[in-house]
This record gives structure tokens, sequence and C-alpha cells, in this order.
């Protein structure tokens, strides 16, 4: 069993942040422990709300998989503002798990896809079109509460306004998106930054397969299975994730790391789905040496780095 309040001696220490149910973390992000020890630096998963974790013992906090968060996201935001040498840091953190950073980003030039948010307590009729539309809470990961309706069946039109309703009652901000079709042919590309000497710099990218079938029937477990696939990233997409990564508030030289997922939008030019800055899965185990980079971007970010 790990101790938390005894830091080995000489070794960086770096906690790598879960989740009780990951609390050995997921099999993709342990890849980079072996890398860090051949650095000489100690990193060991830590369960985020864990009250015994002495914080203050470690030389660098990475968020990697606290994925149980979502339910209070308040308590969450709090502990990160608490923690020393954080990354990516609480400021971030309270921004970017919120999804209404997308309006941020569109008003700044970013394409994003078009979202429309129906707050607690606002009523919420579907849109007179037909076509498909998804429906998620602003704080979700996992496509967990996330459903996709196609608002030429009467039934799904009445499960949309059903779900919207849910997430109100629960005291939670729906959103509202056009479902893109490139989803179901192109799927879904992640691009993956890692933190270098000059900053962010591109590490890899991966495609996601469609997820979402049909109306919010429930998620066994913190997320629903992903379909990934390396992926070579286009210079449109390239693009796009660096006009998003220019204009997130602060800077990007403090962060650790940054996913960015595109999806074709009508006209097949890439448009912003999400920015992960705070907990994404980094699919390590997809492309040859990013274990090693993100290894190497935690020894950048280190207070003294060794020498």
């Amino acid at each position: 069993m790990t101790d938390h309040h005894q830091p080995a001696r000489g070794k960086p220490r770096v906690a790598l942040v879960t989740c009780t149910e990951f609390a050995e973390l997921e099999a993709d992000d342990r890849l980079v422990i072996e890398p860090l020890a051949a650095r000489d630096i100690a990193a060991e998963p830590v369960v985020w709300d864990d009250p015994a974790v002495d914080w203050a013992g470690y030389d660098l906090v990475v968020l990697r998989s606290p994925w149980d968060y979502m339910s209070r996201r308040d308590d969450f935001v709090a502990w990160a503002a608490r923690v020393p040498r954080l990354v990516n840091p609480a400021d971030v953190v309270r921004w970017n798990t919120d999804k209404r950073y997308l309006d941020e980003l569109r008003a700044a030039g970013v394409p994003t896809v078009p979202t429309g948010w129906v707050l607690p307590g606002e009523s919420w009729q579907p849109p007179t079109d037909d076509g498909e539309y998804v429906v998620k809470p602003s704080i979700s990961a996992g496509s967990q509460d996330t459903g996709r309706y196609d608002l030429a069946d009467p039934e799904h039109r009445e499960l949309a306004v059903a779900h919207v309703r849910r997430l109100g009652d629960a005291g939670r901000i729906a959103m509202i998106q056009p479902y893109l079709n490139a989803v179901d042919t192109a799927g879904e590309t992640a691009l993956l930054y890692f933190a270098g000497p000059q900053g962010l710099a591109f590490s890899h990218a991966i495609r996601k397969g469609p997820m979402l079938s049909g109306p919010d029937l429930g998620t066994e477990g913190l997320y629903k299975p992903e379909e990934i696939s390396p992926r070579t990233a286009t210079a449109d997409q390239l693009a796009v994730a660096e006009r998003t990564l220019a204009v997130v508030p602060g800077g990007t030289d403090r962060l650790l790391y940054a996913r960015v997922d595109l999806i074709p939008g009508p006209d097949g030019t890439p448009v912003l789905v999400e920015l992960e800055l705070t907990e994404p899965s980094l699919f390590l185990g997809y492309a040859p040496g990013a274990p090693d980079r993100l290894a190497e971007a935690i020894h950048t970010h280190l207070p003294h780095p060794p020498t």
C-alpha cells in the first residue's frame, strides 16, 4: 500500500491523479510510469478525494483520470484550488470543466459545433427541422447522460424534451448540438499536445468511432467504451487545433497537455467538438513514443528538473 505521507528521498515525486474506480490508473495511463522512472522520477497513482493524501509532499500533481467528479464538480474545483503544483492548473480546471467555454472559443473565432444551452427552470422545445440532435449536460465526460435524437421521430422528440427536463430537474445545464453525420463516416479526431521546450507541441492523433446510437439509456461505469485507432492529422485539423489553443485563457505555456477533438462540419472542414484540458484520455498506447513524450513533458514541468 502506498504511503502518501513519507516522501521518497532524492527522487522527484509525481502524483498521477485518479479516482477510486481506477485507483491503480487505467492501463493507458500506466504507460508513462516506466519512462518517468527512466528519468529518475517516482510516479504513483493517487485518488483525488482521499483525505489522507499530503499533496504538498509531491513535486508535481498531474490530473489523469478523476472521472467521478461530474456529480460534485464544485468539490473538485475547490480541491484543485487547494493542491500545490497542479497541472493543468486550478483556474484551467474551473474553466474547462463546464462546456460553456465553447461560447468563448467561438466568440474568439474558433469554428465550433453550434451549441444551445438550457438552464435549470427553463423550458425547451426541439427545433422545427427534422435533423438529429445531441443532448448532454454542460458538465460531463465519457458520454454519460448523453443522447442522440432524430427529430423526425415523434417519440424521439418527446424523449429529447424529457432528457432536457431531467437534466434541469437535477440542477444541470443542458447543451443542445446538431448531430454531425460525419461522425458516422470520418469519425472524430483527437489531436494530442504535450508540453515541450517551446510550449505545447503536437504529439499524435487518434480516431474515435461513432458512439451515440440513440436516446440516452444510461451508461455502465464512468464512460462508454470507445473504438480507437491511430490517425494521421491533416493540415486543416492541425490549423484548427492551433487556432483553438492560441485563444486559451491565460495561454498554453503553463499547460502539461491538451486534447483537441474535431469533427468534419457540413462542408467538410474541421469544427471543434471539445477542448480537453482537465482529465482527457491521452491514448498513449496508440502512437510510438507518446509515453516518452508525456514523461518528458512532466520532467519539464517539475519545479527543479533533475539534471
